[in-house]
């Protein structure tokens, strides 16, 4: 495709494309935002998507009254072989040609990455990880993913899957843990323990009670006997899942986002569990809430440009 040429502002526009909220933030030289809008995804209906996207972006672009860079924090990746957009949980995304639409409307090349992978950007570069050299950025909401950063840069990898931690079993996995069933075909997905859901879905399970996981950890803190137990069960589950990353990369520092991350509990609890996995005699890996909060994947989608 031929884009027409633009002289772009120093200026830089983000969007965060998730299953529920789409966020578009611009940031000026400073990355601080000069402008931000949220609006529902039709997250079943492909076109409305690149719709959504295309007005988001002019709505953003009359405001300043610039040309700006693009960059979008996608759920999923690109395939760099197909080119095709894959792992969605917009699963009306899948299997398509993302990247090369969203192009197509805008007349101009657009920056995509995994929405993880965005969060972990953000964070390292001016967030909880700033001034860490590897940075681990997690994300667990309703899903379950991750980015690795090293020296500021984003490591995407040949197969563009860096930090896809999610889609790995859980590690020390036991009978009493059970085998939930992914999205994504296997079974017993860190997802499907650490996720919202899952803590919710396996709580069902286990108690024959239907609660969310907002209401599992209220009812704990409260000290429900059967929330404290799951909550404490989740707890080990995100070291383990954790110590496994530790032991692989060894990260400078971890930042989890997501609705997730919002426990509080969570920064006491697994550190004081990590121990128990790492291989090592000592573990002084930080565990860290992301600064920016939900903001973190529209945020980094606009330093893509940057990286």
């Amino acid at each position: 495709m031929n884009h027409q040429k633009v002289r772009y502002s120093t200026y830089r526009l983000g969007i965060d494309l998730g299953g529920t909220k789409t966020e578009v933030v611009v940031l000026d030289e400073e990355n601080s935002p000069v402008f931000r809008k949220r609006m529902a995804t039709p997250a079943n209906d492909y076109d409305a998507i690149l719709a959504l996207l295309g007005s988001l972006v002019a709505e953003a672009e009359k405001a300043i009254g610039q040309t700006l860079t693009v960059g979008i924090g996608a759920p999923g990746t690109i395939s760099p072989r197909s080119r095709l957009l894959r792992n969605s949980n917009i699963i009306c995304m899948n299997g398509r040609a993302f990247k090369g639409d969203v192009e197509e409307r805008l007349q101009r090349q657009v920056h995509i990455q995994n929405d993880a992978n965005c969060f972990a950007l953000s964070e390292a570069i001016d967030g909880s990880g700033q001034n860490h050299a590897v940075v681990f950025g997690v994300i667990i909401g309703t899903g379950t993913g991750a980015g690795l950063v090293v020296n500021g840069q984003l490591i995407n990898g040949p197969h563009a899957i860096t930090g896809e931690w999610g889609h790995n079993p859980l590690p020390w996995h036991t009978e009493h843990d059970g085998n939930p069933r992914c999205y994504c075909g296997k079974q017993a997905c860190i997802e499907t323990f650490l996720s919202g859901q899952g803590l919710a879905v396996n709580f069902l399970s286990s108690y024959g009670v239907a609660l969310s996981s907002e209401q599992i950890v209220a009812q704990a803190r409260l000290r429900d006997k059967h929330c404290l137990k799951a909550t404490a069960e989740y707890f080990d589950q995100m070291a383990r899942a954790l110590a496994h990353v530790i032991n692989m990369i060894d990260p400078d520092v971890i930042v989890l986002g997501g609705g997730m991350s919002n426990i509080a509990e969570i920064y006491q609890q697994v550190p004081n569990r990590l121990a128990d996995y790492v291989f090592s005699d000592y573990v002084e890996t930080p565990l860290l809430p992301a600064t920016h909060g939900d903001a973190s994947g529209a945020l980094g989608a606009a330093l893509l440009s940057d990286n």
